[in-house]
């Protein structure tokens, strides 16, 4: 049986209605709801605080510290499950993108291209699955400040209410960017250099459809692998390689099967199958169309050249 807190393919997608009282801004503390304990996603962002009791968050591929005077941050869409020990004390912030950049006309899915220089608050979430972010006595007794006072004027709803919530959560966000700023700097500079902070996830999908190109797998199947969202990765094999998760899969098959057909006397027929197609008239069909020729045609060519 797998472990609550693996990623696993079906992973729940949540929405705000779901999981706050109000469509843009909600805060909560233990008791309030039901703790999901695991793995599973939201259309917001998401900020947890850990009060007291806390053990370990899991955030995309990486599991990080969550003790006592410790933040999370939760981008849209990101794998991730904090689980509460019994007895823990914490505190859940969601709110909708709109409510704190109404500006900012990026979808959900892009958030990771947004140049940390013009959003520096969102550099905590973009980068919380390779940093702690653990406060001193005297910014946490802060922080705590900011909780009450968060909740003060989300209670009520009066006018002004969600200014001055907005403004919290700045500050909040600014204490953390500040406290944090050469690590983040650092981290912003590595994914740079590694061709954006898409490289090491789009990396890991494909090397995990590579090895496994000759199984039943699906989009699902590699969006668990890599602790991404079915949707996140597909927007991101086809913004980042110009190609569906079906069509490179295809690809590695193909490859696959022209290095059997090739350096081997393997039937046909046994080719296309471990090299993941069932049919071996469609595998016949699409060798043909990808590559000119058929199987039969290329393995001659093969070894008339060699």
């Amino acid at each position: 049986m797998p472990s609550p807190h693996r990623p696993n393919a079906h992973a729940r997608l949540y929405g705000m209605q779901e999981r706050a009282e109000h469509l843009d801004f909600d805060i909560r503390f233990q008791g309030a709801r039901d703790v999901l304990s695991r793995p599973h996603r939201h259309e917001y962002f998401q900020i947890q605080v850990s009060l007291e009791g806390g053990d370990r968050q899991v955030v995309g591929t990486a599991t990080r510290p969550f003790g006592t005077g410790t933040l999370s941050f939760v981008l849209p869409y990101r794998m991730h499950v904090v689980p509460h020990p019994v007895g823990a004390r914490y505190a859940i912030i969601n709110f909708d993108q709109r409510f704190l950049w109404p500006e900012l006309d990026v979808p959900a899915l892009d958030l990771e291209d947004v140049a940390m220089a013009q959003y520096p608050e969102l550099a905590p979430f973009l980068f919380q699955e390779h940093l702690d972010f653990t406060f001193g006595p005297e910014d946490f007794a802060q922080i705590r400040q900011w909780l009450d006072a968060l909740v003060a004027h989300n209670q009520p709803r009066t006018l002004g209410s969600a200014a001055s919530i907005r403004g919290l959560l700045l500050q909040l966000l600014g204490l953390a960017c500040t406290r944090f700023a050469a690590d983040l700097h650092a981290q912003a500079a590595r994914h740079h250099r590694q061709g954006g902070v898409h490289h090491d996830a789009l990396q890991r999908a494909l090397r995990h459809l590579r090895e496994h190109s000759h199984e039943d797998i699906a989009l699902t199947d590699t969006a668990a692998a890599v602790a991404l969202s079915p949707n996140y990765l597909a927007h991101l094999l086809k913004k980042q390689t110009g190609r569906t998760f079906t069509e490179l899969l295809t690809e590695r098959r193909l490859e696959h099967a022209r290095e059997l057909l090739a350096g081997s006397d393997t039937l046909i027929r046994e080719i296309a199958h471990q090299s993941g197609f069932h049919d071996e008239a469609y595998f016949s069909r699409r060798f043909r169309q990808d590559v000119g020729v058929t199987p039969r045609q290329f393995r001659q060519q093969a070894r008339s050249r060699s």
